[in-house]
């Protein structure tokens, strides 16, 4: 018996749905953690086609345990250009099936398994010295801190089952849907999580406090609520992602409207599917009576809320699935703008995916590529400008060096932040290997302007250089794009094994720069070169090789760790 003292409903409710919370946290991290490639690979296989999107959202949110979470983060995605309108609200439905598996999962009656899931769960995670298995007991730990958070909910809210003003207000609930509604929607936007709600409404209602009619009218109401964490999420995003976020709440919105108006058809239906009277009393104790209180007073309306749930979301995703380029032509007409994109600002990760790491990982991964992409684009226009001596091109150079060093800053900064979240031992070594990475980048693209300055002071000066010297500037320009093209497309395709030819590479831009620098000092002695050029061609020189420097240790770090 826990016993709470004369505060029992306070610290029942507040010590309850605080274990609840957290045990919920705890298996969504540690799912992440044992399913994270798994999801990367879910989500790539987004397409346009609505259908394979809605089952892309549902496969997602049943993972991460929260629909309010994965809209977020497609939210994200459309801000990043990574989802269209239309993608997204079919990821969206898909959604808001896919969280129905948490009331699914928290409408068993295994709250005996509460105690022993905790410590098993936490034995293994505690002690296992195998990584994934650790994961495991993590998922088991959390799973039984939930059910033993909802079964001290439970005890919490026993004293009100004979409270007749508590009855009775319940009971309005029950007779006026649209104000259960409203309640459902209101807890959810404080409580900021849709499966707190569900937990405290199903404690209710096994509890005897509330009727199945009035759970139902509380549930639909949390469809509501959890679309508002969306639409704070899509303020200051870009149209799409308003958009996005307007269209979840909107169809939820109908949604609940339309099962207000159907109320009774929908109380059947559930009842129709599902065993045992939802309402059916029975006192007997139970051996969860170890716990404390009489446990079951109504033993069948769990599955009852958690069927009603589902069979919404179901319902819902039925008729709007094939409506979604309708709902995404409509939200244009509420949310009127257009879109004005700016090349200088990252384009794909995104502070509302940190709490998901594993689609943070990818998200970053594309950035970093597109970092790599650009020093790459900077390097080939930089050999184009010292070969033309156009000035015109300086200033589009410019824009790769001010980009480069925005991507730079912020994707480190991203990943400073998301190496403090829990993340699986194999992430938190690709984040110490993408940090490397990104500075090497960085160092790339600091050479490549330093080469276009030379240029520029070259041409201001009135320089020339010997054909002899422009060919073998051509000729090590040449092949440390060539590298770096090689290194850039290695780490795009993430391949481990570029490590050895990236070293032959290398050891041949190394040596070429020697033999280069060895015939200008040749033809100083000669006095085939003046001075004051050959300071700039040496000064070249360099920083091709220290390009290939740079380069390669991009190559190196991906090789080490793959290995």
């Amino acid at each position: 018996m826990i016993n709470l003292g004369n505060n029992h409903l306070v610290w029942g409710l507040i010590g309850g749905l605080g274990l609840f919370l957290f045990g919920m946290r705890t298996m969504s991290d540690a799912l992440q953690k044992v399913a994270g490639d798994r999801m990367r690979k879910i989500l790539a296989t987004l397409t346009k086609n609505r259908f394979v999107g809605t089952f892309v959202g549902l496969a997602v949110a049943a993972i991460i345990q929260s629909s309010s979470a994965t809209t977020v983060m497609v939210v994200g995605f459309v801000n990043a250009g990574l989802l269209s309108l239309v993608q997204a609200i079919g990821v969206v439905l898909g959604a808001n099936i896919g969280t129905t598996v948490t009331a699914q999962l928290i409408s068993l009656d295994i709250a005996e398994f509460a105690l022993p899931a905790v410590g098993v769960g936490a034995f293994i995670a505690l002690f296992s010295r195998d990584r994934h298995k650790s994961y495991w007991g993590e998922i088991l730990f959390g799973f039984g801190l939930l059910f033993l958070g909802l079964e001290i909910l439970k005890q919490g809210f026993n004293p009100l089952k004979h409270s007749e003003e508590i009855r009775q207000i319940f009971a309005l609930v029950g007779d006026y849907h649209l104000l259960g509604v409203l309640i459902g929607a209101l807890l959810t936007i404080i409580i900021q999580s849709s499966v707190a709600t569900i937990g405290i409404t199903i404690a209710m209602a096994t509890s005897g406090i509330i009727s199945f009619e009035a759970s139902v009218a509380l549930i639909l109401g949390e469809n509501i609520g959890t679309t508002i964490t969306a639409n704070f999420a899509a303020i200051g995003g870009n149209l799409a992602a308003r958009r996005t976020a307007f269209c979840h709440f909107l169809f939820n919105v109908i949604g609940v409207a339309y099962m207000l108006v159907l109320f009774p058809s929908l109380l059947k239906l559930v009842s129709l599917i599902t065993p045992g009277d939802a309402d059916a009393v029975i006192s007997t104790q139970t051996q969860a009576d170890l716990l404390g209180g009489l446990i079951g007073d109504k033993p069948f309306i769990a599955r009852h809320i958690a069927n009603a749930h589902t069979l919404f979301n179901v319902l819902n995703t039925l008729v709007f699935l094939p409506a979604v380029g309708g709902l995404a032509r409509f939200s244009t007409l509420v949310i009127r703008g257009e879109e004005r994109t700016h090349k200088l600002q990252v384009k794909y990760i995104d502070h509302r995916v940190l709490n998901t790491p594993p689609i943070a990982m990818g998200q970053v991964r594309k950035e970093v590529d597109r970092m790599a992409h650009t020093c790459l684009q900077m390097l080939q226009e930089t050999n184009i400008f010292i070969e033309s001596g156009d000035l015109k091109r300086i200033k589009k150079l410019e824009t790769y060096e001010e980009l480069v060093n925005l991507l730079h800053k912020e994707i480190t900064n991203f990943l400073v932040v998301l190496s403090q979240k829990s993340v699986a031992e194999g992430t938190s070594r690709e984040i110490a290997t993408l940090m490397h990475v990104v500075n090497d980048l960085e160092r790339v693209g600091g050479h490549c302007e330093h080469l276009w300055e030379l240029g520029q002071r070259k041409i201001e000066s009135n320089i020339n250089f010997s054909e002899i010297g422009l060919n073998e500037l051509a000729e090590i320009s040449g092949q440390t794009e060539s590298f770096l093209a090689y290194v850039v497309n290695g780490l795009e395709d993430q391949d481990a094994h570029m490590g050895a030819d990236a070293m032959i590479y290398e050891e041949e831009i190394a040596a070429l720069e020697k033999t280069l620098r060895d015939n200008h000092i040749d033809r100083l002695n000669t006095g085939e070169c003046a001075v004051k050029p050959g300071m700039i061609y040496i000064d070249m020189l360099h920083n091709y090789q220290k390009i290939s420097d740079h380069s390669y240790n991009v190559a190196d770090i991906l090789s080490e760790t793959a290995g």
